[in-house]
């Protein structure tokens, strides 16, 4: 197994391989890790895939949940937004109900430090220069310090970002626009005179500038969209010069940027995700405007979902399992992109970026409902069906004291929740963990509802079974208690 790229999208993914044993080489062409905030928003579903990994509060511990967004109109109101929906607060079923602020390379720290204790390690200044694929197997060349190297693996993943060599490689067309017209300046740098209490941004008739500090660090990130004709240089004095401008000029001094970058819009979608022994992840497969904090986050679920299956495959399961990545995935990108759009179409109307943080955001209605792993005997017309992302539950009793559902879930298995007698399953599965609901929690695999959080999420009858996938979502619901239709799907794929 290769991995090509070593950002969020590809130490996620070898993260997963690595917990299941399963033997990897990860290369990045970058010499070292790469600077700078980038992205910066962690969504909530991206916070329960970390949870799974077990990394959640190490990347919460250097981040900020629900920073505030203090907007300045041309004529001097302010606005404040960045709360919490009211219709997120208080759920039992979602731990995370808004996004954290945190600088990309502090996931990037976190998920290569989990990879470094899982036995992996990330090979540093070795691109992919070739790349043919053979019957059963692909050919790769590599570049190292030592000369060309010839690689044979039985599958390749480009995790390359945008402008990846895998999928040119491998000849898989990057539909959609580059707008020259929407360009952005990015720097991460010190601010003297301005409060680290929230995102401060002002809009101004030639366009938004921003100032975003950046938890665990003494920076900020500065945004500035920049128009036709306007100044595209990152120097310093044109950073300044645009705050001053735009700002109204309240004494904020901007120091010499630490990392900088000109963004431009970027919006595309790979024509497909797989072609033969090769998939694609991450921004190899989808690139997004940063309107909605969208793009590293679909990329890191993109590995969440393929990792499991890889692993199931190299461990004996049908291939044809990997068909499902693409079909699951594939739509969920092309729905982001529409999102992304329509918040870069509400940016430049509103000569700057969007402030609006909402549940259309945070990714938490992402699911697969329709898919070739979706099985249920529920009603369409159910809340919650096969497809869906799992709810998570508080107040649950255990032998081991009180507990949420994602913490007796994690650690990448199948769990199945049985909600009556504990079924006879015709399964030689032994990585399937069975949580059975009961009066009382007298022996380990026992879960008592105390709040009755657990029944509120799933409306279970007396024989419900649920099967959660490894990556935290429904793979099947039987109201009717169907033991035979779990062990047929578990088969399937073991």
């Amino acid at each position: 197994m290769l991995i090509v790229g070593a950002g969020p999208t590809g130490l996620t993914l070898a993260c997963e391989l690595a917990r299941r044993g399963v033997a990897f080489r990860l290369i990045e062409a970058a010499a070292a890790p790469q600077p700078g905030s980038r992205g910066k928003g962690i969504q909530p579903r991206t916070l329960e895939v970390f949870d799974d990994l077990g990394i959640g509060a190490r990347v919460i511990a250097h981040g900020r949940m629900a920073m505030p967004m203090r907007s300045t109109a041309p004529d001097g109101t302010v606005t404040v937004g960045g709360d919490v929906p009211e219709s997120l607060r208080g759920r039992s079923d979602i731990p995370y109900p808004a996004s954290l602020i945190t600088p990309e390379w502090r996931v990037e720290e976190a998920l290569r430090e989990l990879l470094a204790q899982l036995g992996g390690s990330v090979e540093f200044g070795t691109p992919l220069v070739a790349l043919a694929q053979e019957e059963g197997a692909v050919t790769a060349t590599l570049e190292t310090r030592d000369g060309d190297e010839t690689v044979v693996a039985g599958w390749v993943v480009g995790c390359d970002g945008g402008h990846s060599v895998v999928r040119k490689q491998s000849g898989i067309a990057f539909e959609g626009e580059t707008r020259e017209d929407v360009r952005m300046l990015v720097a991460d740098l010190r601010v003297d005179g301005l409060d680290r209490d929230a995102w401060h941004m002002w809009r101004h008739a030639e366009g938004a500038v921003s100032l975003c500090p950046l938890p665990s660090t003494e920076l900020f990130q500065f945004q500035a969209s920049i128009g036709p004709g306007q100044n595209l240089t990152l120097e310093p004095a044109n950073l300044q010069d645009i705050l001053d401008r735009r700002s109204g000029g309240r004494g904020i001094h901007l120091h010499e940027p630490e990392w900088s970058t000109l963004w431009r819009a970027n919006v595309r979608l790979a024509e497909r995700y797989r072609e033969g022994r090769v998939f694609l992840a991450g921004d190899a497969a989808h690139v997004h405007s940063p309107a909605g904090g969208q793009g590293m986050n679909t990329g890191i679920q993109d590995a969440a979902n393929l990792g499991w299956k890889l692993a199931a495959v190299l461990q004996g399961a049908d291939a044809v399992l990997l068909d499902s990545y693409e079909a699951e995935r594939r739509p969920v990108a092309a729905g982001v992109l529409g999102l992304s759009n329509e918040r870069l179409k509400q940016a430049l109307a509103q000569k700057g970026m969007t402030t609006r943080r909402d549940a259309s955001t945070i990714q938490l209605g992402v699911g697969y409902r329709g898919s070739m792993l979706a099985h249920d005997d529920r009603d369409e017309t159910a809340a919650l069906r096969a497809g869906d992302r799992a709810p998570d539950a508080t107040g649950l009793a255990t032998v081991d004291g009180e507990r949420r559902l994602f913490e007796l879930t994690a650690g990448g298995r199948f769990t199945l929740l049985t909600f009556g007698r504990a079924p006879e399953l015709d399964t030689t599965g032994g990585d399937l963990r069975i949580l059975r609901v009961a009066p009382r929690a007298s022996e380990s695999g026992q879960i008592v509802d105390t709040a009755g959080h657990l029944a509120e999420a799933y409306r279970p009858t007396d024989h419900t079974l649920v099967l959660i996938r490894p990556d935290g979502y429904i793979g099947l619901i039987s109201d009717a208690g169907d033991a035979t239709a779990v062990s047929r799907y578990l088969a399937a794929i073991e």
